[in-house]
């Protein structure tokens, strides 16, 4: 189960309940946001599809506890592309 609150404008607390329970603080700058959701949806429906995304590529514990969403491209570069068709 994940779990997202908002923390300030660009900050997100995420809490992955599993086997092990995590948790993740997230940073979305608001242009980066606007880029892959067009203004669709909230930030925080990014940052819950987002670990929706890593989740289905490794489990909670090898997610790291702090980053910038732009980093989950780094690790996988299908990601963008991917969150915009998640989105819809």
């Amino acid at each position: 189960m994940v779990s997202v609150q908002q923390v300030d404008d660009k900050t997100f607390q995420v809490t992955v309940t599993d086997t092990t329970t995590t948790t993740h603080t997230v940073t979305v700058e608001p242009d980066y946001c606007q880029k892959l959701t067009g203004g669709r949806v909230r930030a925080e429906t990014l940052v819950e599809k987002s670990f929706a995304f890593l989740l289905a590529r490794e489990p909670n514990t090898s997610i790291l506890r702090s980053f910038e969403l732009p980093v989950i491209g780094r690790y996988f570069p299908e990601y963008e592309h991917t969150i915009k068709k998640m989105l819809g």
